[in-house]
């Protein structure tokens, strides 16, 4: 298996992905951010038996415009996204995308809603673009070239208490559900307080910008935090092993935080946070 941290002399098509990737995730933004200027005529639709797990018309014309332009540049790589599934896992190089994350606030008029597109290599996230037009925010990172917002560098918050800061958090109604009211009130109990703004992408995102000293779903999508994990990494957060498993596919609880606040919020969550 080749290294997930290449050298920054090495050229095997790695730099131009990344290139690709902040290019693509703006440009992605941009074409969501038309669509939300019009967002009360959209048609949408529901996953499923669940009302909150909606689709609309932008995300699946979002994610067809990031994955033609994945095909005409990088046709030999695989693909793993929210509305149109997977392909090509055999690849070395699999691209992770979340058209928009934060439907829920997109549709409803809310500002917490992002394009996030990631990149796998050997297994690994070694690359992402988070980009935020709501807020003219682009977040990025390659494994060993750092993470930024903007041209801003990104380092993880200093805290060594959860009482220091804000914990971001999020649950569904599918199975781990039962597991968020605990881990509330083992947080509030020990003196932190939480948040909850629709898109894990943004809040994994905060916990490497400093925002966020850490954050918690009780189970999360691959495309919704792929990216993040690369940002995470690069600016000296910590985070569970969310990939073991059927991660990519199947998704599992999630857990980012400082360092300095990491075993404390994992404890809050207990055995069901690496269960397998």
């Amino acid at each position: 298996m080749s290294s997930p941290h290449p050298a920054p002399d090495r050229d095997d098509g790695l730099i131009a992905r990344y290139a690709f990737a902040r290019r693509v995730a703006l440009a992605a933004a941009a074409r969501g951010m038309a669509y939300y200027a019009r967002r009360n005529s959209l048609a949408v639709q529901h996953k499923g038996d669940d009302l909150q797990d909606v689709v609309s018309i932008a995300d699946q014309d979002v994610e067809a415009f990031i994955r033609a332009e994945l095909a005409a540049h990088f046709p030999e790589d695989g693909i793993v996204g929210e509305e149109g599934g997977s392909a090509g896992l055999q690849a070395r190089c699999i691209w992770v995308i979340d058209p928009i994350d934060g439907t829920a606030c997109f549709l409803n008029g809310l500002h917490n809603w992002c394009v996030s597109i990631g990149l796998l290599v050997d297994g690994q996230p070694l690359l992402g673009a988070i980009a935020d037009p709501n807020h003219d925010e682009l977040f990025h990172g390659f494994i060993g070239h750092g993470a930024f917002v903007n041209d801003t560098p990104l380092a993880a918050h200093g805290a060594g208490n959860v009482r220091e800061g804000l914990v971001g958090v999020g649950t569904t109604h599918r199975a781990g559900k039962e597991n968020f009211l605990p881990f509330i009130g083992a947080l509030l109990e020990q003196g932190g307080m939480f948040l909850r703004n629709g898109s894990g992408a943004l809040m994994t995102a905060y916990v490497a910008a400093g925002r966020l000293i850490g954050y918690y779903e009780t189970h999360l999508k691959s495309w919704d935090c792929l990216a993040g994990l690369v940002l995470v990494r690069e600016a000296g957060a910590r985070h569970n092993e969310f990939l073991r498993g059927d991660g990519l596919l199947g998704g599992n609880p999630y857990l980012v935080a400082a360092p300095g606040v990491y075993e404390q919020l994992a404890a809050m969550v207990g055995p069901s946070l690496d269960a397998d």
